[in-house]
């Protein structure tokens, strides 16, 4: 995808990062352009660099000022506090405050932390835990910081161009399918005229979602988990059960594939219908290409629905981080 220096200085407030980013875009991948990005701000941004990245960040627990260089990294920041600001008090939000100009007289930067999902205690404890550094040790915990927040920010920065293009891309199907629609009605009435109403209704779903959903937690930096590859799959062989031994390859069936939002959560996987196909059921998570470095190249979640639940809802999530996750049956 490619964007330009605006797009990035908004995730990261350093003008060299975001020429350097420019001029090495379009990249094809997210994780192609969090490469990039973590060489260009450790090997080829120098200091004037960082701490102009620092500068561009407001104090934890106070609103971006009116000249922020960028409107887009203003309003990230802000939502990138809404847990902290969630979570603190008049007291609690007094002592962060203090904290933060201590730091700024001992350092010469604002405290630097990836805010996101982090409650004012945890912020405050990190603060007072970072304080007693030296210097150049602290220099370079806010550069690990920034480079945290910068790959929080490219990724919603991948999300929203696409999401634009999907709508882009959306607009001529969309009135394709409007006129298909059209002509569909126009046959279902010629055709069904002699139908009882209650036959036509019978086929309209009562769900406003399909029976299985997903989302991704990544409780390494307390947020979803943007761009992992999700695939639903069923188990098809009605001769046997799916057998720990792994001589069932070869019986998933895949239902359906999508790949997580700006919130964590999966595109549709499956249908929307009123009663789910029993059997056992497969999600699995392409963890490996959305953490490279981490010890699971893939999670699978495998499940049963049984007969009398083919009319609940199954929700499947996934808690990761990159040594270790969990699950849960949610709601």
């Amino acid at each position: 995808m490619g964007f330009d220096e605006k797009d990035f200085l908004a995730c990261c407030g350093s003008s060299k990062f975001a020429i350097e980013m420019a001029s090495a875009s379009p990249f094809k991948t997210l994780q192609d352009a969090v490469t990039t990005a973590r060489d260009i701000w450790f090997n080829k941004v120098d200091v004037n660099g960082w701490l102009e990245a620092f500068q561009a960040h407001p104090q934890i627990g106070k609103s971006p000022s009116p000249n922020h260089k960028s409107e887009t990294s203003a309003q990230w920041s802000k939502g990138e506090q809404t847990t902290a600001l969630a979570t603190a008090t008049g007291s609690s939000l007094l002592e962060l405050s203090d904290w933060n100009a201590k730091y700024i007289q001992k350092f010469g930067f604002v405290f630097l932390i990836c805010a996101s999902g982090r409650s004012t205690s945890e912020i405050l404890t990190e603060l007072k835990k970072r304080y007693p550094n030296r210097p150049i040790i602290e220099f370079e915990n806010a550069a690990q910081e920034q480079m945290k927040i910068t790959e929080l920010r490219l990724a919603k920065l991948f999300s929203t161009k696409a999401e634009a293009a999907s709508r882009h891309d959306q607009q001529p199907m969309a009135l394709a399918k409007k006129a298909e629609d059209r002509v569909s009605i126009i046959g279902a009435h010629l055709s069904a005229v002699s139908q009882e109403p209650a036959d036509r209704t019978s086929q309209i779903s009562s769900r406003t979602r399909p029976p299985i959903t997903t989302h991704v937690l990544d409780v390494s930096r307390g947020s979803p988990a943007v761009g992992m590859d999700v695939k639903l799959e069923m188990w098809m062989n009605t001769e046997s059960r799916p057998s720990f031994d792994g001589t069932d390859i070869g019986s998933w069936v895949k239902q359906g594939f999508s790949t997580t939002d700006k919130d964590g959560r999966s595109g549709q996987l499956m249908s929307i219908v009123d009663s789910v196909n029993p059997g056992i059921y497969r999600i699995s998570f392409n963890t490996g290409k959305y953490c490279p470095g981490g010890f699971f190249p893939y999670v699978s979640l495998v499940f049963e629905i049984r007969e009398t639940q083919k009319s609940e809802h199954f929700h499947v999530p996934l808690l990761f981080s990159p040594f270790s996750f969990t699950t849960y049956r949610g709601s």
